[in-house]
């Protein structure tokens, strides 16, 4: 059974050798792909026995996921382990990981740093995590306690069905809803996680753009929940306000125009976007039924 690694790398000069030199222990390869990195990423990955695909330029962990997928279907890989170049994750957990692939047929597992361990994420960090995935959780009908895991293992069933259109951080949130769209088992594993360095980025814009991308797979795979939600959410808030310009008019006997104006257009607003989701909806089934 061929065990390959995958590492997707921007800018880690620091710690890629480290993690390449750790992770060749537990695996037959171990591919870094170098997403156009600036600094000397891809020469110290090679010194270390790995290989290397490079971006010319930066395009995504989405497509730099995909690089590596596509180089270890060349070498023939069963059992695919991801994880990141930047140390959070320990080398010496890839067993755990594989092995509920190997005893009880899982396709994805994935390495939770909320799994029964105390995660020493910090506070502010920790809660928009839990955002992320409860929101990934509602969209996919997976249920996950770590959405946001970069520490995964995939079955060759996974290694085959999986291409992402994501090019940046929700690809983990996307792996999610292909894994519910694919029929793909995930069972989650411990782990634990370092945080030697500060974020990259900042952290609040970083967690709004993934929360957009996850919401946007919400609006495409499963828009009667999205846009129903939303439509019968200002349709009642249009129908509260209007109860209370008819409880105004009726105390003062002059109507508050604009008011009802608001109160007309949120009603309408939420009775048409209910009626887009149901729409969409019906005709998404009718699509899958075409495809069957």
């Amino acid at each position: 059974m061929r065990v390959v690694a995958v590492i997707p790398c921007y800018n880690e000069e620091r710690y890629i050798g480290s993690v390449v030199l750790k992770t060749k222990k537990y695996v037959s390869d171990v591919i870094v792909v170098d997403d156009g990195s600036i600094d000397k990423t891809a020469e110290i990955a090679e010194l270390a026995g790995a290989i290397v695909v490079r971006h010319e330029k930066n395009m995504g962990k989405g497509m730099a996921l995909n690089t590596g997928i596509r180089k270890a279907k060349e070498l023939g890989a069963d059992i695919l382990v991801l994880l990141d170049g930047d140390y959070q994750h320990n080398p010496d957990e890839i067993p755990s990981l594989i092995s509920p692939l190997l005893n009880e047929k899982i396709d994805i597992a994935v390495g939770s740093r909320f799994l029964d361990v105390e995660s020493k994420m910090p506070g502010y960090r920790k809660f928009g995590e839990h955002i992320l995935t409860l929101f990934s959780n509602a969209g996919s009908k997976v249920k996950l306690t770590d959405s946001q895991s970069g520490f995964r293992v995939l079955s060759k069933e996974a290694i085959e069905g999986l291409h992402f259109d994501s090019n940046g951080f929700a690809v983990e949130s996307e792996m999610q809803f292909l894994a519910e769209e694919l029929g793909l088992k995930i069972k989650e594993v411990p782990i634990s996680v370092s945080y030697e360095d500060k974020p990259k980025r900042n952290p609040f814009s970083h967690g709004l753009n993934v929360l957009a991308h996850i919401i946007s797979f919400i609006g495409e795979r499963r828009p009667l929940l999205f846009f129903g939600v939303s439509g019968i959410i200002i349709l009642i808030l249009g129908i509260l306000v209007g109860i209370w310009v008819v409880d105004r008019t009726s105390h003062t006997g002059s109507l508050p125009v604009g008011t009802a104006m608001i109160s007309l257009l949120l009603c309408i607003i939420g009775t048409l976007t209910l009626f887009i989701g149901i729409v969409l909806n019906s005709v998404k089934n009718l699509i899958k039924r075409g495809e069957k």
